[in-house]
């Protein structure tokens, strides 16, 4: 039986016609017209977003790990959502997962019926050892996508607690999910291209999901990044300027301070407990 595509809100049809025959200007103050609507659509959501936000952070505490799986864009937010994570909050690599359908490669190029696959997911995710005190994120536009959709009912399976970003409402992923986070964007500007408004929404969501995650596990002081990895020279430089900041010393000295100890975090305590 062949599904009715035009049922859900990401495959309606979009506000704008005959986009080919507009100006440059015309597409580019229609898109951001459209792109505006998107944080009110996300608001509207920020109590089911909580309460994914509370489970995480609790499975976390435990030891537990936050893995995102999805295709396509889907997928490729979640993986950068999740790579972010180190750098940005000193966090190791295995914290935060991204999946996605098709393998690393698939970040790049699509691979072919890759999300077609209902068990590849859990497959993808056993290989990290996945078990009871892990959260996963299934991340699907549509809420169509067989891999997110096995993944997700296989991790119910094993106790893992499950959660999803969808842009339609009442989907098969949402049902699946035990936590579901439903941000309903509508038409696409250019109909059906999901990398658009649904695809800022999830990452709005992921951005929201993974600060607040790491903000209540201790990865933030004040306001400050304070774990962050000095991997380049703007960074060692934002570094400086935090210990400055935090202790009142000399730029050279708070220089001295993170090369002793290695983040702003260690620089800070070592100081105050000096003195």
């Amino acid at each position: 039986m062949t599904e009715n595509l035009s049922k859900l809100a990401t495959e309606s049809d979009s506000n704008y016609l005959d986009l080919d025959k507009q100006s440059v200007d015309t597409i580019l103050r229609q898109i951001n017209a459209e792109d505006k609507t998107v944080p009110y659509s996300v608001e509207m959501v920020i109590p089911q977003i909580e309460k994914v936000v509370e489970q995480v952070v609790a499975r976390m505490e435990r030891g537990g790990r936050l893995f995102y799986i999805g295709a396509g864009t889907s997928g490729r937010l979640g993986v950068v959502d999740a790579s972010e994570c180190p750098p940005t909050y000193g966090v190791p690599h295995d914290w935060v997962i991204g999946l996605i359908a098709g393998g690393d490669g698939a970040i790049r190029k699509a691979v072919e019926n890759a999300e077609d696959d209902e068990k590849q997911a859990w497959l993808d995710m056993k290989a990290y050892g996945i078990d009871e005190n892990d959260a996963v994120i299934g991340i699907a536009a549509s809420g169509r996508t067989p891999y997110v959709i096995g993944g997700l009912r296989d991790a119910n399976t094993h106790g893992v607690l499950t959660a999803c970003i969808v842009c339609n409402k009442g989907s098969a992923i949402a049902q699946v999910a035990q936590y579901p986070i439903e941000v309903v964007v509508g038409p696409e500007y250019v109909t059906g291209s999901t990398r658009m408004k649904s695809g800022t929404a999830q990452k709005l969501v992921l951005n929201m999901i993974s600060t607040a995650v790491m903000i209540r596990l201790g990865r933030v002081r004040g306001n400050k990044m304070v774990d962050m990895a000095l991997s380049n020279h703007k960074l060692v430089l934002r570094a400086i300027r935090m210990v400055k900041e935090a202790t009142g010393v000399s730029e050279d000295k708070a220089s001295e301070l993170l090369d002793q100890h290695g983040s702003v975090r260690a620089a800070v305590d070592a100081f105050h407990a000096s003195i």
